[in-house]
Formats: structure tokens, sequence, C-alpha cells
């Protein structure tokens, strides 16, 4: 894979925000989330929207979210204003749970962005290995 040039992040760690980023060698992002309390999610929205604001072409981001026990409503809501964004549509993006709860948690996003014909390419996965797997496919809008 060819490397593309790494654009900024213009992110700086937080306290008690439960996340962290860096930039994926292919020009994507690398999420890790330890929890999905208030802070984190208001943090990680105004981080998230931002980005969109400023995504050109196909991107592919990774979520880690094996420290997550659970997604809380709240959290489902941030995701779907994000997915719902017309700039997630260019995203592939995988997600790496733990738990069977989580992965239910973002099918229901998956499917409520759906219905409203916007959103990224998602995966679910349970190792990391897999879930770059599927993210160094060519990107298509065809492939899911």
């Amino acid at each position: 894979m060819n490397q593309v040039q790494r654009k900024p992040l213009n992110w700086t760690p937080q306290a008690g925000v439960g996340f962290t980023v860096v930039r994926r060698l292919d020009g994507g992002m690398h999420f890790t989330f330890t929890d999905v309390e208030c802070p984190t999610l208001e943090a990680w929205r105004e981080f998230a929207l931002q980005h969109l604001m400023d995504a050109k072409g196909a991107t592919r981001n990774l979520y880690d979210l094996r420290a997550v026990a659970n997604i809380t409503q709240e959290a489902i809501q941030f995701a779907v204003e994000a997915n719902s964004d017309p700039s997630a549509r260019n995203i592939r993006l995988a997600v790496v749970v733990a738990s069977d709860e989580v992965a239910d948690a973002l099918r229901e996003v998956d499917a409520i962005t759906a219905l409203q014909g916007v959103g990224t390419q998602m995966g679910l996965f349970v190792s990391l290995s897999e879930a770059e797997k599927w993210l160094n496919k060519p990107f298509s809008p065809l492939l899911g």
C-alpha cells in the first residue's frame, strides 16, 4: 500500500477524556476508547465533526472499543449524529469490540443511519488483525 502524505491530527490528549487517537499510515485515524462517558463523548464529537469537515476522499478509520463494556443511549445518539454527516459516506470504519452488547449497539447506529441513506461502511470485529485486513481492502462503495 502506498503511504499517503500524513495530514496533521490536530488533537491533544485531555485529562478526563476516555479516548486517544493517532494517525494511521494510510491517512485515517485509529481511536482507542476506554469509556463513553459524557466528557469523552463531547470531546470525541467535537474532534470527529471537525475532521469530517476537512475530509477529502476515501478514509479508513479504526475504533478500538474493547475496553468499553456497554454503549449508552447517549453514546448511540452521538454516534448517529457523526455517522449522519454526509462526509461519513467516504469512510470505511472498522470497530473492534469485546462484547455482544457493544456490537448490538453499533448495529443500531448502522441501521439508523442506513435508513437515512447516509453513514460509513462499517465492519464489526473481535480482533485488530481482522479489522486491519478488512480496512486494507481496496476502497469501493460496493464493498461492505
